[in-house]
């Protein structure tokens, strides 16, 4: 669970990009993309910078599902329950920790998405992976794209999932709707600035924001 409350935080600024051409979050153009990356840098903040020098960072992957609907792609999240341990009550893409019986991270967010919303690894079309993601809470994050084509069914595990819902692809690559904010942690952490992205009821922000900024980065390279 943060320390802080990132809502009542004021927006410090917009990222301000164009939105993604819709050509680009195409199905065959998202499978190009990923097939053939062209040059592009992921945004890395100082806190990911602190925390691959500081201790050793535990393994972990999500899948970023990409639900290919009729009136446009769409981004599957899930809402974590408010008793976890890490994340409490945020907005996180399905995964998690890496297992020993994991033989690569795609393997880890699949198992992860399976065991926490119910569906099944047969649905999920791996597209690529982004570079890794080390998270404020010692993690090292391996993002990996999937698409998904209707129709599937998820049920959530009560222990780790409180709801799962989507959000428009158009929405999330849209530079508009990327907000900056910042809180000053003390005198010896300083201060950490982050991503947030809220949409209706759902705030989405922190590492899940981070690696979608990335994403958006990737596919308008």
């Amino acid at each position: 669970m943060a320390s802080f409350d990132p809502l009542i935080l004021p927006i410090e600024s917009i990222a301000g990009e164009a939105p993604l051409d819709a050509e680009r979050m195409r199905e065959d153009w998202l499978r190009q993309r990923f097939a053939s990356p062209q040059p592009w840098t992921p945004e890395i903040n100082e806190e990911q910078r602190m925390r691959q020098i500081v201790g050793t960072p535990r393994p972990a992957a999500v899948l970023m599902p990409i639900v290919m609907r009729e009136e446009g792609p769409a981004m599957l999240f899930t809402q974590r329950t408010a008793d976890l341990k890490d994340h409490a009550g945020q907005i996180s893409f399905p995964g998690g920790r890496t297992e020993l019986s994991d033989v690569s991270p795609i393997d880890t967010a699949l198992r992860e998405t399976e065991e926490e919303i119910g569906l099944a690894r047969s649905h999920v079309e791996v597209i690529g992976s982004l570079p890794e993601y080390f998270t404020g809470t010692g993690y090292r994050v391996t993002p990996v794209a999937g698409l998904i084509k209707p129709p599937f069914e998820v049920v959530p595990d009560p222990r780790e999932v409180a709801e799962i819902f989507e959000v428009p692809l158009a929405f999330l690559m849209d530079g508009m709707n990327h907000q900056r904010r910042t809180i000053e942690l003390s005198k010896e952490l300083g201060s950490r600035t982050f991503y947030t992205m809220p949409y209706q009821r759902f705030f989405i922000w922190g590492a899940t924001a981070g690696m979608l900024r990335n994403l958006f980065l990737f596919l308008r390279s």
